[in-house]
């Protein structure tokens, strides 16, 4: 499964150099896990209800570009291996235009209950997703 949204980038998203701040990156990295997640039938709001809360527990970015003000990019959302108690995506943000990569990311997010105690396995609406 694969999700893809664009994005423009605003001033607000770039810093005193004119590129985009590193936050923003990791902002619209986490929209990109929330809209799969969203497409695949997972709300985080319903997941919270039954107990279950999804942290970021590892993360890896390799900045390769700036992006700049103006600049359209695309950020796409791909699962990458289901575990037995987390999950990866691998992502990236791209120009939509040039189709140059500005971002190369994975994430793994944890299945934890709401006290923080973490899951013995996956819970079956995200074990779900490997299929």
């Amino acid at each position: 499964m694969e999700h893809a949204f664009k994005q423009k980038v605003f001033y607000s998203d770039t810093d005193a150099y004119g590129v985009v701040w590193h936050g923003s990156y990791l902002r619209w990295l986490e929209m990109g896990r929330v809209y799969l997640c969203e497409k695949a039938g997972l709300f985080l709001k319903e997941l919270e209800n039954d107990d279950i809360v999804l942290p970021v527990a590892e993360m890896s970015v390799k900045y390769k570009q700036s992006a700049k003000l103006d600049d359209n990019i695309t950020i796409i959302t791909k699962i990458s291996n289901i575990g037995k108690f987390y999950i990866d995506f691998c992502q990236t943000i791209t120009d939509e235009t040039t189709k140059k990569t500005y971002i190369e990311a994975t994430f793994r997010v944890v299945a934890i209950h709401k006290s923080g105690l973490l899951y013995r396995s996956l819970p079956e609406q995200l074990a779900s997703l490997a299929v």
